[in-house]
């Protein structure tokens, strides 16, 4: 049964940092090179963060749990367990902290886009916060596979 657990660790940490590399680094951009419509393009990147916001979420608390169970207080003083602590402290802050002011700023901007109104400098800056934690998460993630031995 163990085994199934640790399998379970391992596609949750691929699952998270793979989708974050994925939709940050490849959809996203791809969405705003093909689409025309840029504010669309932002409404599809912003679906597809939202997703990954949640299996993140999923994932951390998973493998935070089953550091712990496996391990005992053991796991506190790892640096997987805090790696994972602050991917996930990211996330929420991320996700229940920056979005929401991103998309107040575009429903005070209606009915034009965000970008084409006056607070635009506003949402950008917000923007740029949002871009450097994805950055500082993408890398811890990239430390953690890393470090797990998936990479090998």
């Amino acid at each position: 049964m163990r085994r199934f657990w640790d399998g379970l660790a391992g596609t949750m940490l691929v699952l998270w940092i793979g989708g974050i590399w994925a939709i940050g680094y490849v959809a996203a951009p791809v969405l705003f090179a093909s689409l025309g419509d840029k504010q669309l393009a932002g409404v599809l990147a912003g679906k597809l963060f939202e997703v990954m916001a949640w299996i993140g979420i999923a994932a951390a608390a998973y493998l935070m749990l089953y550091r712990i169970v496996r391990d005992g207080g053991a796991a506190l003083k790892t640096l997987f367990f805090w790696v994972i602590a602050v991917m996930l402290a990211l996330t929420l802050a991320g996700h229940f902290g920056i979005q929401p002011i991103m998309q107040s700023l575009k429903d005070q901007a209606m009915p034009h886009a965000v970008m084409q109104s006056v607070f635009a400098d506003r949402f950008s800056r917000w923007h740029g916060v949002s871009s450097i934690l994805y950055l500082i998460q993408s890398a811890l993630g990239l430390l953690l596979v890393w470090r797990s031995g998936l990479a090998r």
